[in-house]
C-alpha cells in the first residue's frame, strides 16, 4: 500500500481529490503514509480520525488528509470548513468519503480497497480527466 501510494504521488497534480475506500484495515492510512512520504513528508502519519483532517505542506504541494470514519452527520464538514480545503490548490486524501454524502462531489480518483487472501484487492478509478491522466501517466509508470 505504501508503495503503491508513493507511485501515485510522484503523478498526482495539484487540486487532486483522491478517494480512499475500503473496510478497517484494508489499507487506506498506509496509502496516505506512502503518498506523503513520497512527497517528501519525514515525519509521524496517523488517521486523522479524531481531528478530521490533518494539513501537510510539502513544498511545493499542500495535501489535506482526512478520515471521516467518525464522522455522524455530512453537515459536520461544514462545521471544520471543509470547502477552504477542497477549493485550494490542495491534495485532498479523503478516507471513508462516503460518509460526507453529496457535500464531497465527486473524486478526480477513487481507491476501491479490500482485503483478499493473501494481500489485498486494489481498483483505481478516474471521475474526470485529471484522474485519467493521473492513472494514464502511472499505467506508464508501472510499465517502465
Amino acid at each position: 500500500m505504501e508503495a503503491l501510494g508513493a507511485a501515485l504521488a510522484a503523478q498526482v497534480e495539484p487540486g487532486t481529490r483522491i478517494f480512499l475506500q475500503g473496510e478497517l484495515g484494508s489499507g487506506k492510512t498506509t496509502l496516505a503514509r506512502g503518498f506523503l512520504r513520497q512527497l517528501g513528508h519525514a515525519g509521524h502519519v496517523k488517521s486523522p480520525s479524531f481531528a478530521l483532517v490533518e494539513s501537510y505542506e510539502l513544498t511545493p504541494l499542500r495535501v489535506f488528509h482526512f478520515d471521516l470514519y467518525r464522522m455522524r452527520s455530512p453537515a459536520e464538514l461544514e462545521s471544520i470548513g471543509f470547502r477552504d480545503y477542497f477549493d485550494r490548490e490542495g491534495i485532498c486524501l479523503v478516507e471513508w468519503p462516503e460518509l460526507g454524502g453529496a457535500l464531497l462531489g465527486d473524486p478526480d480518483i477513487r481507491i476501491l480497497l479490500s482485503l483478499a487472501v493473501p494481500g489485498r484487492s486494489v481498483e483505481l478509478q478516474s471521475s474526470s480527466g485529471r484522474g485519467e491522466r493521473i492513472l494514464a501517466r502511472l499505467a506508464a509508470s508501472n510499465q517502465a
